[in-house]
């Protein structure tokens, strides 16, 4: 009997990247989604493709041996798959893991024991996605004894950028020639560590996890927020404006110092990835809309995520936070932008609460944190110009 993968989240990073890693490493993937539309496609196609692009060139692989399941309407069809999988990977967003849990629990609950425990992989842009889809599960399995004989977790760090695509591509996926998939090994060591080809196993994923946030997403978000108030139609188009440019670089030089001095990095090390980083996000073959890019500010904004987590590192430290400033100030004022909900209910906050009470419902910071005041500031800021409007 081959192996076996089951993926949530049948979307461009599912089918583009995590999928074809697992394809490329001899697996069976079944997709779990919930879009009747793309999983009618996924079992009605028997192959796609994904294409790399870079300024080197263009290259394509063709991917099999998968099928699609409806985690809404086929439940049962889906637990038993994940009952018997070698491992369970996803690429729902982080606010998604919640809905997911259940039907992993109910698997794990079916789950033999002398089956090789499931190795269970969060692929999102998140710190620790992996232990907060875990948390749920074992909120919801009959029993926790003996619930690392069915079940492993590991966190990663996922970075290549897969744009918006074309609207007749129909399953294929463009991305970026680029990728890392960094996964932490420890709780596999025991049991054997499943074979993906390109994956980077570490001991310590952390420095890995931030590197990428805080440079990948950061600076791809500041673009974007910058862009789009400045009406720029995409990221690369944003950056070729001198003023958006400088402050892309002004806030990874930022998150550089951090991340230097967090993590023991040579600070040229670091200096050298951010020029790669920004050379991968200004790629003319990503047609990356600002909009796109932006969504979902609310999260982006959220205490752990690209911009508060380190500005209020940097803050506790006495380090400079200006550029950061300025992109959660653009992020802020990313409101009521057509197809993105989290805009809208931004919107809604940002028109009825005091600064100091958005400062505490949308960033978790509080008034003992040295960045503080400057939030508060940067919300009054962008609640006035409102007001003027």
């Amino acid at each position: 009997m081959g192996k076996t993968a089951v993926h949530f989240g049948a979307g461009n990073i599912g089918r583009g990247f995590v999928a074809c890693f697992l394809h490329n490493s001899g697996y069976d993937v079944i997709f779990a989604d919930v879009n009747d539309s793309l999983i009618n496609s996924i079992n009605e196609t028997p192959s796609y493709r994904v294409i790399e692009v870079g300024t080197e060139g263009t290259s394509e692989s063709t991917i099999t041996n998968y099928k699609a399941i409806n985690s809404k309407t086929h439940e049962a069809e889906l637990v038993e798959a994940i009952a018997t999988a070698d491992v369970v990977t996803c690429s729902v967003g982080p606010n998604v893991l919640k809905f997911i849990a259940p039907v992993i629990a109910k698997a794990l609950d079916r789950r033999s024991t002398d089956l090789t425990p499931l190795h269970v992989i969060a692929c999102e842009n998140a710190i620790g996605a992996t232990d907060t889809l875990a948390g749920f599960i074992k909120e919801r399995v009959s029993t926790l004894e003996n619930h690392d004989k069915v079940a492993r977790y590991a966190n990663s760090a996922i970075d290549r950028i897969v744009p918006a695509q074309e609207a007749n591509a129909g399953l294929d996926v463009t991305l970026e020639k680029f990728f890392e998939w960094v996964v932490e090994k420890t709780p596999f060591e025991d049991i054997g560590i499943p074979p993906i080809e390109g994956i980077n196993w570490v001991t310590n994923l952390q420095p890995f996890i931030e590197r990428k946030l805080f440079t990948v997403n950061t600076g791809h978000a500041t673009a974007a927020y910058h862009g789009y108030n400045r009406r720029k139609a995409t990221v690369y188009d944003a950056l070729q404006d001198k003023q958006i440019m400088a402050e892309v670089r002004g806030a990874l030089n930022e998150t550089k110092n951090l991340i230097v001095s967090k993590f023991d990095i040579e600070e040229d090390a670091q200096a050298a990835y951010v020029d790669k980083i920004i050379k991968r996000i200004s790629n003319p073959h990503l047609g990356d809309a600002v909009e796109r890019v932006g969504r979902a500010p609310m999260r982006k904004l959220s205490r752990k995520e690209r911009f508060v987590g380190p500005a209020a590192e940097l803050a506790e430290n006495g380090q400079s936070i200006k550029y950061l400033l300025d992109a959660i100030e653009m992020a802020f004022r990313f409101q009521n932008v057509e197809g993105d909900d989290e805009s809208k209910e931004l919107a809604q906050i940002m028109s009825s609460n005091s600064p100091e009470d958005v400062v505490s419902k949308v960033c978790g910071i509080q008034p003992s944190e040295k960045i503080h005041p400057s939030l508060v500031e940067v919300v009054k800021r962008v609640q006035e110009d409102s007001r003027e409007d």
